[in-house]
C-alpha cells in the first residue's frame, strides 16, 4: 500500500500542474464587461479597495442564474459551516448535476471533498471549476493548497503566484507565498 501512495501523489501533482498551466489566464471575450472591469480593477486596487472589489466579483460568481441552484449552493455552504460534509457533498452534487456549467458549484464541492480527505474528487472538481472560470483566484488558491498537501511546494508556489497576479491582496495567498518562499527559493549559506 505504501508504494501506491507515492504514485498517487505524483499522479495528482502531475494532473494539477497540467490544469494550472493549461487553463488560459487572460480574461476571455465571453466574459461580461463588468467582470472584466472588476478583474482589471482588482489587480490595480489598494488593499482596502480590493476587499470590496473581490466581494463584488465573488457575489457575481455566486449567481447561477437559477434561484433553485443558488439555494443548493447556499445549503451546501451552510452544511460545510456546520461540519456536515456528507450533507454538503449531497447538496453540491445535486448542484453540479443540475447546473454543470456553474463554476462555483464545482469549486465548493472540491472544498467539501478536500475537507473529507477525498483528494481525487477534489482535484477533479477543481479542474472543472478552473476550466469554467480560469480567473477564480480562490479556486487557484485551492489548487495550491492541494499541491502543497501532496508535497509539491514548487507547483503550489506557482499556483499561489498565479492567484496573486489576479488578486494581489488575497490574504491567504500572501501568507502561503511567504510560507513557501524559503522552501522554493532555498536557503543562503
Amino acid at each position: 500500500m505504501a508504494a501506491i501512495v507515492p504514485n498517487l501523489k505524483a499522479t495528482v501533482a502531475a494532473t494539477l500542474a497540467t490544469v494550472l498551466f493549461s487553463v488560459p489566464f487572460e480574461v476571455s471575450a465571453a466574459e461580461q464587461p463588468a467582470e472584466a472591469e472588476l478583474l482589471q480593477s482588482l489587480t490595480q486596487a489598494d488593499p482596502g479597495e480590493a476587499v470590496s472589489i473581490a466581494r463584488e466579483l465573488e457575489s457575481a460568481w455566486d449567481k447561477s442564474g437559477s434561484a433553485a441552484m443558488d439555494l443548493l449552493l447556499r445549503r451546501g455552504r451552510d452544511a460545510m459551516e456546520r461540519g456536515d460534509l456528507r450533507e454538503a457533498i449531497e447538496h453540491l452534487t445535486a448542484l453540479t448535476d443540475h447546473a454543470p456549467d456553474f463554476a462555483q458549484g464545482w469549486y465548493e464541492r472540491s472544498r467539501a471533498y478536500f475537507a473529507s480527505d477525498l483528494m481525487g474528487p477534489a482535484v477533479a472538481d477543481l479542474e472543472r471549476a478552473l476550466a469554467l472560470n480560469p480567473n477564480d483566484y480562490n479556486a487557484i488558491y485551492g489548487l495550491g493548497v492541494v499541491l502543497e498537501h501532496f508535497g509539491d511546494a514548487k507547483s503550489a508556489h506557482e499556483a499561489y503566484t498565479r492567484a496573486q497576479s489576479i488578486h494581489p491582496h488575497h490574504e491567504e495567498v500572501t501568507k502561503a507565498l511567504e510560507r513557501l518562499k524559503p522552501v522554493v527559493a532555498g536557503k543562503k549559506l
